[in-house]
């Protein structure tokens, strides 16, 4: 599959916020029921680009009746939604469907429908999904075969593991977010080839706060695949009940062992606990690793602000939801699951939550750096090689075409015609100095 011509869903939302804004400039008698959204499509636009376009524009109305707690229009506008939008049609349609969930549950919560929950039952979806991706269930296996962002991140993360520990004979890869193991795999493959420096062991110690059994399947098969290879090989699961809970012992690291740590998609949960990543960094640096490989969320759900952070992530699941509907089939059971149990789920966490019950709080890769830097780390420049490894795993996709490769200072941005998904970046941990200290005591 290709790019399909035409506006992206990205830029349908952006031609939605426009007319929106022109709209919003004008008095009407009842904009609660903005019949006048029909029609305020630009010209030039195909059928369908105009009435995605007035869907787009009745979302966004619908968003700003809830940050303006006038619920009576937004029911209304709601409504509206609901009926034109669906969880099967294109991407437009599903992000609005969605969407319209993720606003419907904050005026539930506001205006008292579901207190009766409690907060506490509030904490479930996140959780759940939090276990779901450390399971790596069907779904997310399919999502991660078809969907070109994630192996572009692993195979360049890996590669500039590799290059690190080339002279090294023991390898200590401390894994904080093992999943099935795939990345696991590729690093296998590319020491058990390294004839000029041979392997004497290859140790993972995978971290895991839920579904050990999981791990320990995973830690089954890598140990089959590395006597395939005749790799010295030895998995250890590593288990704590939070990542705060993760220190020195947790690893057990040995005399001449070199070791890398890498971080998929981990550091954001960190965010909604108080100096917890700052003890997460304190706890790696004193196991003096080479280098630490980070891929996380390109963008920035972590406003305080409900109309900021609605805007954010509008834009980036406008771009992920079409990079499904290129990447995967329309009626695909492991795209429906996807969507209706681990995307619907973020997007009511950040649309609808707040405070302690928002646990997805994404960053971008700038905000990182103040923090890394803060901390004393170092980032480093991801090689030549990285870079090309990046760009040949982009180019296996069919879409190929559509997942934009781009350098921020020293990492990586992959995205989808534009709009950043993912960042990767390296870092190191020199010794520490005086203005760094206090952030590790």
């Amino acid at each position: 599959m290709s790019c399909v011509p035409g506006l992206s869903t990205v830029e349908v939302m952006r031609v939605a916020t426009a007319s929106f804004i022109q709209f919003s400039s004008r008095r009407y008698t009842d904009d609660c029921m903005p019949a006048h959204v029909l029609g305020s499509a630009p010209l030039g636009l195909s059928d369908q680009e105009t009435k995605d376009v007035e869907l787009a524009h009745l979302l966004l109305a619908f968003a700003e009746k809830v940050a303006k707690q006038q619920y009576g229009c937004a029911r209304k506008l709601q409504n509206l939604c609901h009926f034109l939008s669906s969880s099967c049609g294109n991407s437009v349609q599903r992000v609005v469907y969605y969407f319209t969930k993720a606003l419907q549950e904050k005026t539930d919560r506001e205006t008292g429908r579901n207190a009766s929950e409690g907060s506490e039952s509030r904490d479930v979806p996140a959780m759940h999904f939090q276990e779901a991706m450390a399971s790596s269930t069907p779904a997310l296996m399919a999502c991660f075969l078809e969907v070109p962002f994630y192996q572009v991140t692993e195979f360049a993360g890996i590669q500039a593991i590799v290059e690190t520990v080339a002279s090294a004979k023991k390898i200590h890869f401390i894994d904080l977010a093992i999943g099935a193991g795939g990345h696991c795999i590729v690093l296998m493959q590319a020491l058990a080839t390294r004839y000029e420096c041979p392997i004497e062991l290859l140790k993972v110690t995978a971290v895991g706060m839920t579904s050990r059994e999981k791990i320990k399947d995973t830690g089954r098969r890598l140990t089959q695949f590395a006597e395939a290879l005749k790799l010295p090989f030895s998995f250890k699961v590593a288990m704590v009940n939070d990542i705060k809970d993760i220190n020195e012992d947790t690893f057990e690291l040995e005399d001449g062992e070199a070791a890398a740590v890498y971080c998929p998609l981990l550091l954001c949960s960190t965010m909604r606990q108080p100096n917890c990543s700052e003890s997460l960094i304190k706890v790696l640096r004193n196991l003096n690793p080479l280098l630490m490989v980070i891929t996380e969320i390109e963008a920035n759900h972590n406003s305080p602000t409900f109309t900021n952070r609605f805007n954010e992530a509008l834009l980036y699941y406008s771009a992920y939801f079409e990079c499904l509907d290129v990447c995967m089939d329309r009626g695909s059971a492991y795209r429906m699951e996807l969507e209706e149990t681990y995307l619907s789920l973020e997007i009511k966490n950040i649309i609808a939550s707040e405070g302690k019950e928002r646990i997805i709080r994404r960053m971008k890769i700038d905000a990182w750096r103040t923090l890394f830097a803060e901390c004393g780390m170092v980032e480093a420049e991801l090689s030549l090689s990285s870079l090309y490894q990046a760009d040949l795993v982009a180019k296996q996709f069919a879409c190929g075409s559509c997942c934009t490769l781009d350098t921020n200072g020293k990492g990586l941005i992959v995205g989808w015609k534009g709009t950043p998904i993912l960042s990767l970046s390296v870092w190191k941990f020199p010794a520490v100095n005086a203005k760094t200290a206090k952030y590790l005591m």
